[in-house]
């Protein structure tokens, strides 16, 4: 079997190419493009982002990206959210007292982190969910992380989730970092998974983890 065919989202976000490169080395076949049909078609849509949510989440409209990800996620079709991109992934974000919506595929807000020194900027360790598969073999290693907002609260459980869900399914699988408090660091939701860190500048570590998720595309 070939290299799986991966498409990075190009909505006008930045750090692109590293995540281009970075999956390259992780064994993908890697297009950098905004086309819809690749973006559809693809094995694996990964959605980058850096800076403001509101910058980002303007970019992702107008390509249209949220019905992008929602006709995916339909078909069970993976998608990787990093950084901003898993931000934009969840109810909305509030930045300098302006609230922006999201795509709404996890209840929740994107706030400012609770700690003296912003942003949260270095490597930092992850308090892995049990039974992760995106973390296997990495599960204590150190990830490099550059932010000074994040998900602080999970509102999302069997009760809370979408009416329509299969009640079969199991929970998302929810992993966490401590900078001033807790915030969400990964979340594994079937097809749909997100990092808060930048596993395409982590090193060893990021290139396994990235290597974990594009294995599952083949």
């Amino acid at each position: 079997m070939g290299a799986p065919r991966v498409v990075v989202l190009d909505y006008g976000s930045g750090n692109l190419r590293s995540a281009q490169r970075a999956l390259e080395h992780a064994g993908a076949r890697v297009e950098v493009t905004a086309d819809r049909d690749a973006a559809v078609e693809c094995d694996g849509l990964v959605v980058p982002g850096v800076g403001a949510y509101a910058a980002c989440m303007s970019g992702i409209e107008s390509i249209k990206g949220g019905q992008l990800i929602d006709r995916r996620l339909a078909g069970g079709r993976p998608v990787f959210g990093i950084c901003v991109g898993l931000q934009v992934l969840f109810t909305d974000g509030v930045e300098h007292g302006i609230r922006t919506p999201g795509l709404d595929q996890w209840p929740g807000t994107v706030e400012a982190l609770d700690a003296p020194v912003l942003p949260h900027m270095g490597w930092d360790t992850v308090q892995v969910a049990e039974g992760s598969e995106l973390f296997r073999g990495v599960e204590t290693e150190r990830f490099y992380f550059v932010h000074s907002y994040g998900v602080r609260r999970w509102q999302m459980n069997r009760q809370m989730a979408r009416e329509d869900a299969d009640p079969l399914l199991p929970p998302p699988k929810v992993s966490w970092c401590d900078y001033g408090g807790g915030f969400v660091a990964a979340v594994e939701n079937g097809a749909l998974v997100a990092t808060q860190f930048h596993p395409e500048k982590s090193g060893e570590a990021g290139l396994a983890l990235l290597r974990n998720w594009v294995d599952r595309l083949r």
